[in-house]
């Protein structure tokens, strides 16, 4: 009887057994939010940086300017300029397209130094969007 009731035990554990996938891998370019995950292009990824967490839309308007320049003229003067968009925007550039108001974005400039490569080309990718 005590075979019967250890046989009986040994499969049911073993039938509850839980498979492990062996590849669970994403695809790099996969972004998630929340709960559902969905692939992300450059440049949706840099629009909701550069709204989200950059706050760069505090300053920052599409097609006019309020507190800094607008986000066309800025992708505008990069482009005429051949400039590194990406560098400035690690702290390792001067300002180019409107030095008198760097002292405001100081703050800004903070939150872009601790951003990935990825992200700051994301928003790079964004700006330049607007000169289409």
């Amino acid at each position: 009887m005590k075979k019967v009731v250890f046989l009986a035990a040994v499969l049911a554990f073993t039938a509850c057994k839980k498979e492990i996938p062996e590849n669970t891998e994403q695809p790099e370019d996969t972004y998630f939010e929340g709960e559902t995950a969905k692939t992300k292009t450059p440049e949706e990824l840099g629009k909701e940086i550069f709204e989200g967490k950059g706050n760069c839309t505090a300053c920052h308007q599409p097609d006019q300017k309020v507190i800094g320049p607008s986000i066309l003229e800025i992708a505008k003067i990069y482009k005429d300029k051949k400039a590194d968009m990406v560098t400035f925007l690690k702290g390792n550039a001067d300002p180019i397209v409107d030095p008198s108001q760097f002292s405001v974005m100081q703050t800004n400039l903070e939150i872009t130094k601790t951003m990935s490569d990825e992200e700051l080309k994301a928003m790079e990718t964004y700006i330049y969007s607007h000169l289409k």
